[in-house]
């Protein structure tokens, strides 16, 4: 099989194409014939070096895949073998073959591609957390969505309008017109705009329930600001603290010395929250996980919800994948194929 390795810390220049041994799918587990990989920005900060989280390297990264299921483990119903699936993977998901407990992996529908499926098991799953777990956001909320063109806001912003919530989101300008092609309205562009003043102008200064922020650094401060009383605003991410491509430990810590503080009588005073998402912390919680799973699906089996593939990259140029995303190029996913 093949694996996109991270050698050493570096720019997406380190990453290596590799052949490896097929592994074997042990008791309760099944062998996936990978035909795509998901990238997340939590694969980027790995190879920088700045993810706490990431194995030691050099290491195969990877939180999901699609695929077809080649084999099985014992103890597994061996109906499985040929069905098209996706999954979440505690890294080694850049590889073109992976074995995964059965529990972890879902059926894809029928009325689903397997490029689309492995857009949604992050990105999907980390919105359903943050929105409906986390923030119980309600028909007739209004939640502001750093990022709206990425995978994740892309995937809030489709959670958002069936609940029934108004959506408010920045991005970089260039990206106004095909965002506005999937609906949306609302657009900061966030290079020339102070998110701030546009949010309270669209609320009529009563500023939003929920911010959906994965930047940090200054972000947190003012999208604190944003919040209306009884407001809350999630972090699920820290990319103020990769500016560049390669491993910059002054920048962050800028970023850290640069986020607020909230002490917690000004939290009550304020009747404001602040919370933190980590998806790759929440392997335990396999019933909250399971069960936003099953919604998921039967979203997308509906129509409800369709994932956003921008670009694939063959694993042998994951090199200008990396590069791709960094450069904020992307309108939606980034996948990667071991079968190009």
């Amino acid at each position: 099989m093949k694996q996109i390795w991270i050698p050493k810390h570096g720019t997406p220049d380190v990453l290596e194409v590799k052949q490896a041994t097929d592994p074997t799918p042990k008791e309760g587990e099944v062998l996936v014939d990978v035909h795509f990989s998901g990238i997340n920005f939590s694969d980027i900060l790995a190879r920088m070096g700045l993810y706490p989280d990431s194995p030691k390297k050099p290491c195969v990264v990877g939180y999901e895949i699609s695929g077809e299921v080649e084999k099985v483990g014992e103890g597994v119903n061996g109906n499985w073998v040929g069905k098209q699936v996706a999954s979440l993977t505690r890294f080694g998901g850049y590889s073109s073959k992976v074995t995964i407990p059965v529990d972890q992996v879902f059926p894809i529908p029928e009325n689903i591609s397997l490029e689309e499926a492995a857009a949604m098991p992050v990105t999907y799953l980390t919105a359903y957390i943050m929105m409906i777990e986390q923030a119980r956001l309600r028909k007739g909320d209004t939640v502001l969505i750093h990022g709206i063109g990425g995978g994740v806001g892309i995937s809030a912003f489709q959670l958002a309008k069936i609940i029934g919530a108004d959506v408010i989101g920045t991005a970089s300008g260039w990206k106004h017109e095909s965002l506005r092609k999937m609906g949306m309205e609302n657009l900061i562009d966030y290079h020339s705009e102070d998110f701030v003043e546009r949010t309270f102008e669209w609320t009529g200064g009563k500023g939003v329930d929920l911010v959906l922020d994965p930047v940090g650094g200054e972000y947190v401060r003012r999208s604190y600001r944003c919040l209306r009383p009884l407001g809350k605003v999630i972090f699920y991410g820290f990319s103020s603290a990769a500016p560049g491509k390669r491993r910059n430990l002054i920048a962050g810590i800028k970023a850290l010395l640069s986020v607020t503080r909230f002490h917690p009588i000004g939290l009550m005073n304020q009747n404001k929250g602040v919370i933190g998402c980590n998806l790759g912390h929440l392997w335990k919680e396999r019933d909250k996980l399971e069960s936003a799973i099953i919604q998921l699906v039967t979203w997308l089996s509906d129509g409800l919800i369709t994932p956003v593939v921008d670009k694939v990259f063959s694993f042998e140029d994951a090199s200008n994948a990396h590069r791709y995303i960094q450069d904020h190029r992307n309108i939606g996913k980034v996948l990667l194929s071991p079968k190009l």
